[in-house]
């Protein structure tokens, strides 16, 4: 009898300390969310990685986290410290998948993470990780169709392409077998931005991202039409941590189109 209520005590015991941990993860979330829309990613950060020492395998506080690291890597002026900034966004957003692979965000976090790495790279390393980033961005919209995040994505993964030399572009194909990037082109990079705008209008980065692709395009009017997001997102709301360096972009962008 005394065994019984001993085990039923650690039962109860357990389950008290699972909903604690439920609870300060929760709390740490919440207060990451905080700082995040106050566009104070370090801080946003803390408060995910908090969230997992409580919860290890929470899935939102994985994917916020590998966000974060993104954010705070996209402008940061040390080469080592950028690197280690997507390096510690792809682990998180890799644990997130793990934890739920139905999810959009999960996927959008690794397309977003693994784009960025591949951004640091030479061109030939570049292409090696274009057919993960392209997976992990397909696999967010088979979930969400409308992702922004995703849209952006694969609207940008086929302007790299479409940017790489053509011997790059070959080296792909016939070393790593990436007749995937066959596939790539500037209507479908235009296509894919634009809807990643009109699904999400208040984030510049889209804007800036289309301004540019519009640019590199240039079919006759894509001037125009790049001159007037450059100018969207000069005049647009400041949303996000690296907006202020988005705005910054845009107007030397602006300024160097004739």
């Amino acid at each position: 009898m005394h065994i019984r209520y001993l085990v039923t005590g650690a039962a109860l015991a357990l389950f008290a300390a699972s909903a604690a941990n439920a609870q300060s993860a929760a709390t740490h979330i919440a207060e990451g969310d905080s700082a995040d829309a106050a566009l104070k990613p370090t801080e946003a950060l803390e408060h995910y990685e908090a969230a997992l020492a409580a919860d290890s395998t929470n899935y939102e506080a994985l994917w916020k986290a590998s966000r974060e690291e993104v954010d705070l890597g996209e402008f940061e002026p040390d080469n080592d410290k950028r690197k280690a900034y997507f390096a510690d966004g792809e682990k998180f957003a890799r644990r997130a998948v793990a934890v739920d692979s139905t999810n959009a965000e999960a996927h959008f976090a690794l397309a977003r993470a693994l784009g960025r790495v591949a951004l640091t790279l030479g061109a030939h390393d570049r292409v090696k990780y274009g057919k993960d980033v392209r997976t992990q961005a397909l696999d967010a919209l088979k979930y969400d169709s409308l992702h922004a995040g995703a849209l952006h994505v694969m609207g940008r993964w086929n302007a790299e392409i479409m940017r790489l030399s053509g011997f790059s572009r070959f080296f792909a194909k016939t070393f790593l077998g990436g007749g995937i990037f066959d596939q790539a082109s500037w209507d479908s990079a235009v296509y894919y931005m634009e809807k990643s705008v009109a699904s999400d209008p208040k984030r510049i980065v889209h804007k800036l991202d289309l301004a540019e692709i519009y640019r590199d395009r240039d079919k006759p009017g894509d001037r125009d039409k790049a001159r007037q997001e450059f100018q969207a997102v000069i005049d647009g709301p400041v949303t996000e941590y690296n907006d202020k360096f988005y705005k910054k972009q845009a107007t030397e962008e602006l300024a160097k189109l004739h």
